[in-house]
């Protein structure tokens, strides 16, 4: 399984960007795609993630009401719309894959390789 980010870089406070993942080698449909991202100095949060067959979502309380995560299937991508940015989203995100709709990275077995977003004030 393979998971390539892009889409990160650098935006003013209340700017959007939009963030993709690319997945390949997935076989089994019922998994979930989500997104995490890591400041310096601190643990690795949750964003979103997304169900891949149901389209069913779930969020981080910080990025709730400013941030939708969605998926195209016939490009095996995986889209974070990031609206209303602040500073404190500034962090490396990184997109995974596992088998649950939840926010604990530890039940993600793969990861992408992360792209940076700042968010200058």
């Amino acid at each position: 399984v393979q998971l390539q980010a892009s889409g990160g870089g650098l935006v003013q406070t209340g700017g959007s960007l939009r963030l993709s993942c690319v997945t390949s080698g997935r076989t089994f449909s019922n998994y979930v795609m989500g997104w995490f991202r890591q400041a310096p100095g601190k643990e690795r949060e949750f964003v979103a993630a997304i169900r891949w067959s149901a389209g069913n979502t779930y969020y981080g309380d910080s990025v709730k009401g400013r941030f939708s995560i969605s998926r195209d299937r016939a490009k095996n991508t995986v889209l974070l719309q990031m609206n209303s940015l602040k500073p404190e989203d500034t962090a490396v995100y990184y997109c995974a894959t596992g088998q649950r709709l939840v926010g604990d990275p530890s039940t993600y077995d793969y990861w992408g390789q992360g792209t940076l977003v700042t968010v200058s004030s």
